[in-house]
């Protein structure tokens, strides 16, 4: 069998991502009928099929599942070599930390200030993104380490939690809803997160974080009388907007819901939602001094500030 390339690897995951040629196509830049060949062409030369397809859909088959996981751990690899090759050869190397802006749990300015004594620390460069991608730029060497909500997939990361806390609900404090103390999740059938998910369901780790970088409208109750959200709410304060109106609900851990009081928000904790728990990320078999000074400064921090925290409480 000839070894893949990773124009094949690139084809396949979009087909598998999308399960639809033609919107993978549309992704990739090209026409619908040679990715068709092209991934036909594929299982020809590994021997398997790794789609499913009828005229309503098209699923992945067991051996499409494998090379799918590992087809997104190469790609990650190859775009991690390039970047940390290109970081390396820099005249000023840095550490390139990952977060959303949001998404520290108070402890980012502490860190980086005990980091910068370390004797192996880098300048510190933050990679700010939209919730839900730091795992994703670790992986692919856009970051040196994250801090982010501990992710659902690690693939290619180790990570070390720093602190948990819970999550609360924000609804419009017009909400019925509002009027209660606490609340559960069943409660919450009916209202949905800002990526159009059922907010019954709990808080959207996997993909788009727990604040997510859009809004999905197509599962807007038709029965709304308030106004349609935007199509793409890329941030907290777009997504607070559309929650005071009433359009959507969301999870915050409690540290953000600290920073941000309005008074036309209502937050609720929910019995039985998991804790939210923050951690610090980096690349499996990483050999590099400045980052895991970083994560052991991380580490400390969060562990000096829970102590003090603990002994605060007893006295």
């Amino acid at each position: 069998m000839n070894e893949l390339e990773t124009r094949q690897l690139r084809f396949f995951v979009a087909v598998a991502e999308e399960l639809h040629f033609g919107r993978a196509a549309k992704q990739l830049g090209m026409a619908q009928p040679p990715l068709s060949r092209a991934i036909r062409q594929l299982e020809r030369q590994l021997g398997v099929p790794l789609l499913n397809r009828t005229t309503r859909q098209v699923t992945l088959t067991p051996a499409g599942k494998v090379l799918l996981q590992d087809a997104r751990t190469a790609l990650d690899a190859i775009s991690a070599a390039g970047r940390r090759a290109r970081q390396a050869g820099e005249p000023t190397p840095r550490l390139r930390l990952a977060l959303k802006s949001d998404i520290d749990g108070g402890l980012l300015p502490k860190i980086l200030d005990a980091y910068a004594e370390e004797q192996a620390a880098l300048p510190v460069e933050l990679v700010l993104g939209r919730a839900g991608e730091q795992a994703q730029a670790v992986r692919d060497g856009r970051a040196d380490a994250a801090l982010l909500l501990a992710p659902s997939d690690d693939r290619g990361l180790d990570y070390e939690p720093l602190l948990s806390e819970p999550f609360l609900i924000a609804i419009a404090a017009g909400d019925p809803l509002a009027a209660r103390e606490s609340l559960r999740l069943a409660d919450l059938a009916g209202r949905i997160l800002p990526d159009g998910s059922p907010a019954d369901r709990g808080p959207v780790l996997d993909q788009h974080g727990p604040v997510a970088s859009t809004v999905n409208t197509t599962s807007m109750p038709s029965t709304t009388s308030m106004p349609s959200p935007p199509q793409a709410a890329s941030d907290l304060s777009q997504i607070l907007r559309l929650i005071e109106l009433g359009s959507i609900v969301c999870f915050l851990p409690a540290s953000v819901v600290r920073r941000y009081p309005r008074p036309d928000i209502a937050y609720r904790s929910v019995e039985d939602v998991q804790l939210a728990t923050l951690a610090v990320a980096w690349p499996q078999n990483s050999h590099s001094a400045a980052t895991a000074a970083f994560v052991r400064t991380a580490t400390t921090i969060a562990a000096s500030l829970a102590s003090a925290s603990s002994a605060v409480s007893i006295s």
